[in-house]
């Protein structure tokens, strides 16, 4: 399952681009880790393609380096302003092994849906995420705003001060700086996820 795990993040080739971007701006991985408020050992796991990234990690990660979290998921640059992305061709951390389901150790597995347009102001995933222990919850924060919309499963959304239960056709907007998680309660849950970052 751990050979399953590598590959996966392998095939994404998050490490590479990552490292191709950091070297080109002559950057240490101590400069980009500083940059980034992310330590220098999980940076150098995702750079090697041993770890795979959380999408606000990623996030930062982008930000440090002055580009757009959809750089990671693009095979070319294009100027295309209409993209169509079949389902087939979506490109994210979608087979990823959490005990008998598909998921990264961060608790949840994603799909980019809108990887080909460059310079974009919302990111829009599929996100899967794994029913999880409450003390093993990944809090996240980043700048801007995110929009979820639960398509199946029942999610619990933690923060803040706050805690809410979501149901299929529901949905949150809230504010990204502010430490979130989320976990799918007793069985597997699917979401709409849109990150909108500023610039």
């Amino acid at each position: 399952m751990e050979l399953d795990i590598k590959n996966e993040v392998a095939a994404l080739n998050l490490g590479k681009k990552i490292r191709t971007l950091r070297t080109q701006q002559g950057l240490t991985l101590q400069e980009v880790s500083d940059r980034a408020g992310v330590s220098k050992p999980q940076l150098s796991q995702i750079e090697n393609n041993i770890a795979a990234p959380p999408i606000a990690t990623l996030i930062k990660i982008s930000k440090a380096l002055g580009v757009k979290i959809s750089h990671f998921f693009q095979e070319e640059t294009s100027e295309e302003r209409i993209v169509v992305v079949r389902k087939h061709e979506r490109h994210g951390l979608k087979k990823l092994s959490h005990h008998d389901h598909d998921y990264s150790d961060i608790g949840y597995s994603y799909e980019s849906l809108a990887y080909p347009m460059a310079d974009k102001h919302m990111e829009p995933f599929i996100a899967e995420f794994a029913p999880q222990e409450e003390d093993k919850l990944f809090y996240n924060t980043h700048k801007g705003e995110e929009f979820l919309f639960v398509l199946e499963g029942r999610l619990e959304f933690k923060g803040g001060r706050t805690s809410h239960i979501l149901e299929p056709g529901d949905s949150i907007y809230f504010d990204s700086g502010i430490a979130h998680a989320l976990r799918a309660i007793e069985t597997a849950a699917k979401a709409l996820v849109i990150v909108f970052t500023p610039k």
